[in-house]
């Protein structure tokens, strides 16, 4: 058997397996509490009053990065929310989707902050708390008619999300789902996605900002 639990009940994984990821999820069907002791809470940063959620741990260790990317592997590896592409927002976005793309054997779209993309782009412009910031996408990224999913580490206000998801839409692709690590719904941005027609699909909730 891969995967088992040692005496103090942390996950032991045999690598070797193609199938590890099968078998922790039937070992551990509530796996969400396991990766959720990963993500650090960093109070008052960037500012006073935020509870900034930190996923480096998540990444770090290779155990849990694993488990925590085969959660999103075994739900897109077929059927109809398997994609063509995987769009990855600026910047953490770039980490799950370039890991998933490749394991997925799909290519990987680059959603980046203006001025960063070298060939002819396309630009949307969303607003921010108290600013606005502009997203753009390679005109050439997308053929009308590609399966795409986008993903990002955490869904908060929904802005850059929402702004990936109208780039590519804009570009003749089907989004079939929008995909976090984290959801913040007190904040607004997952029923604001939602309502707007894009299906979301995250690995764990955490209230407050």
């Amino acid at each position: 058997m891969p995967v088992y639990l040692n005496p103090k009940n942390s996950i032991i994984i045999d690598t070797t397996s193609a199938y590890s990821a099968y078998f922790v999820m039937q070992a551990l069907p509530d796996f969400n509490p396991y990766l959720r002791q990963f993500v650090r809470t960093v109070p008052d940063w960037p500012a006073p009053g935020v509870q900034f959620r930190d996923i480096t741990p998540l990444l770090q260790n290779s155990k849990v990065f694993r488990i925590m990317m085969d959660a999103f592997v075994h739900r897109y590896m077929d059927g109809d929310l398997r994609p063509d592409k995987v769009a990855g927002l600026d910047a953490r976005g770039f980490i799950l989707g370039a890991a998933l793309a490749y394991t997925l054997n799909v290519g990987f779209i680059p959603l980046r902050k203006k001025g960063k993309l070298p060939f002819t782009t396309v630009e949307e412009t969303y607003e921010l708390e108290y600013a606005v910031a502009t997203i753009e996408l390679h005109t050439d990224a997308v053929t009308p008619g590609e399966k795409v999913l986008l993903i990002d580490d955490l869904i908060a206000t929904g802005g850059t999300m929402m702004a990936g998801k109208s780039l590519l839409q804009r570009q003749g692709a089907v989004v079939l789902e929008g995909a976090a690590i984290i959801d913040l719904p007190d904040l607004g941005g997952s029923r604001k996605l939602t309502q707007a027609g894009l299906p979301l699909f995250t690995l764990m909730q955490f209230a407050g900002h």
